[in-house]
């Protein structure tokens, strides 16, 4: 494994198709599908999940998107520390989970190009940091919170499945239902407790943790899941996406910090990119 075999993989993740990556890394196509395999050679394992329209990420393709990450951004460091340059600023900003690589990207980096000598940690939103990407429930004391983007959630279905003939779903339609419960999900616990006081019983059939294994369970026909109106999402042609009837699920997601750093130059910056965004909200 090196460092290149890195840079590819991380750029195939963030792009969602090899071609994209392959241009973004300004490297042939092949060489980079060769690199790619490479590394899920040495790993024993798929990282992606190749289809028509581009690549997710499997289960294990979540787990080394974050080390990769952290390795990347230490070379960075260990390289940067060499050089006469420009003052660092080390950033430590939790993240939880299905936040959307395609937003996410971007908003850093705008993030990274705005503060100068940024040094930027990607951490757990258990962790110590300057500043964290969660829902409202995970606030702290003495935190503030700034809301970025409220999603709604609607249901994924294998394509070909009876329920996607139907333009909403109601509750009745998930008894007995082959489904894929996702934790930690806002969804998830607003949606199963609503089940269980109406009398509905779904069928479980798998219980996992991020977004993109939960497609590709529905993608097999495993059955149907709770998953964010992300617009990525919505161009995928193994999956029916379908809004429930008379319930809303949805989720907020923002920017917390805490008060006490307050008008720091790099916590500012981010404060202002997502004010941005908080903006287009509904």
């Amino acid at each position: 494994m090196d460092l290149r075999q890195l840079n590819y993989f991380v750029a195939v993740y963030e792009n969602g198709s090899i071609s994209a990556a392959a241009r973004a890394c300004n490297v042939a196509q092949p060489s980079l599908s060769k690199a790619l395999q490479q590394l899920e050679d040495e790993l024993g394992v798929a990282l992606f999940s190749r289809q028509s329209r581009g690549v997710t990420p499997t289960e294990d393709g979540e787990r080394l998107y974050g080390h990769a990450g952290r390795m990347l951004s230490q070379m960075q460091s260990l390289r940067s520390s060499f050089r006469q340059s420009v003052r660092r600023v080390q950033f430590r900003l939790g993240l939880i989970r299905a936040l959307g690589v395609e937003r996410m990207s971007q908003l850093l980096r705008e993030f990274s190009a705005g503060v100068e000598g940024l040094e930027l940690h990607l951490v757990e939103p258990e962790d110590d940091s300057d500043a964290r990407i969660i829902t409202p429930k995970m606030l702290k004391a003495g935190e503030q919170f700034l809301p970025i983007w409220t999603d709604h959630f609607l249901v994924a279905l294998p394509a070909g499945h009876p329920l996607a003939l139907k333009q909403s779903l109601q509750l009745e339609d998930f008894d007995g239902l082959a489904l894929i419960k996702r934790t930690p999900c806002d969804a998830w616990s607003q949606f199963y407790p609503e089940l269980i006081r109406n009398g509905i019983q779904p069928d479980i059939r798998a219980d996992i943790h991020t977004i993109e294994y939960a497609l590709g369970l529905v993608s097999a026909g495993v059955g149907a899941a709770l998953v964010p109106d992300f617009e990525v999402l919505r161009e995928r042609q193994d999956v029916v996406l379908r809004p429930l009837d008379n319930i809303t699920l949805q989720r907020t997601i923002g920017l917390a910090y805490p008060r006490s750093k307050s008008g720091q130059p790099a916590l500012e910056w981010l404060r202002n990119l997502c004010q941005q965004r908080s903006h287009e909200l509904p």
